[in-house]
């Protein structure tokens, strides 16, 4: 072999060709300079994938000779041996049983966590939440789980709040009902596991505003940014007015838009914004009504009006 050395790195190169590029030979481990053909490099490693795995391929064989990536929150940590099945007559008893079996290594506990985790990571796809939230649900999950603070609450009631506590927490929070539709488990449920997770963990969330859903719920609806930027503004100085005491920020969100997109070109019914908003038509009405008569208080200044603040409806 002969072997030389480029600048202050120590690169291999062919010592009559320095500039010549390798060519790189995995099956005999060899690195060849591609214009003499010299051999400047052996036992060369190669890194790459040993087998081309495709799950529906061979259902009783699968080449990869290692388990898949290890899961910190698991108390086995993943680290189980899976037995192939046998060939031939070897691989089984004179009774016909197999001499080799599988133990069943997975604790009860493991199994629980899987299957939670699985749970929220459908959930979290049905509503395109990211990654950084369904690994918050996990830890979660795995806190309440381990401490056995919720005894007698399903798993699933669990993970629903898991994943919604996790939402408010990262900052882009979601409805009870948006967690509801993509669960098995009903609104009360998921609302009585989320106060109960959250004094058994003694943590906290910070409080919904309307600006948490204003962006979202006008994407939905196919809004202009003016008029995003109108709803923004109303339901902000609507609580700071003090004028919808005691409405939830959803309902005010969804009035806000409702007032924004009436004096707009862009119309939208209640009940479309309701179906956005997971809120009912009387809902929004209730608010509408509160903030109708400071109407003209609550624009901004630069709302371009394409229905004027005394035509809007009175319900």
């Amino acid at each position: 072999m002969a072997s030389a050395s480029r600048g202050r790195f120590n690169e291999v190169c062919c010592p009559q060709h320095p500039d010549a590029h390798l060519i790189e030979d995995y099956r005999a481990g060899d690195q060849i300079c591609s214009e003499c053909g010299l051999v400047v490099g052996d036992r060369v490693i190669d890194v790459g994938s040993e087998w081309r795995t495709f799950s529906n391929e061979k259902a009783n064989s699968d080449p990869s000779r290692v388990g898949g990536a290890e899961n910190p929150l698991l108390n086995g940590s993943d680290l189980s041996t899976i037995i192939g099945p046998g060939a031939g007559g070897a691989g089984f008893e004179a009774f016909g049983g197999p001499r080799f079996q599988n133990r069943r290594s997975m604790s009860s506990s493991d199994r629980a966590l899987i299957n939670a985790f699985r749970e929220i990571a459908n959930m979290a796809d049905k509503i395109n939440l990211p990654k950084a939230i369904v690994d918050r649900a996990n830890v979660l999950f795995k806190q309440v789980h381990d401490g056995k603070n919720l005894k007698g609450r399903s798993n699933d009631a669990i993970a629903s709040a898991s994943l919604y506590i996790a939402c408010r927490q990262e900052g882009v929070p979601r409805t009870f009902k948006e967690i509801c539709a993509v669960s098995k488990i009903s609104k009360k449920e998921i609302g009585r596991c989320f106060k109960l997770i959250l004094k058994a963990l003694e943590t906290q969330v910070d409080l919904i505003t309307t600006g948490d859903f204003m962006s979202r719920f006008c994407s939905n609806l196919g809004l202009p940014a003016s008029v995003q930027k109108g709803a923004t503004h109303i339901a902000r100085k609507a609580v700071d007015l003090d004028i919808v005491p005691g409405r939830s920020p959803i309902s005010v969100a969804a009035a806000a838009i409702y007032m924004a997109s009436q004096a707009s070109e862009d119309k939208k019914t209640q009940k479309e914004i309701g179906d956005i908003a997971g809120v009912a038509d009387v809902t929004i009405r209730q608010s509408y009504k509160l903030m109708y008569p400071k109407a003209k208080d609550l624009f901004p200044e630069d709302f371009k009006f394409f229905t004027p603040v005394e035509q809007l409806p009175q319900l």
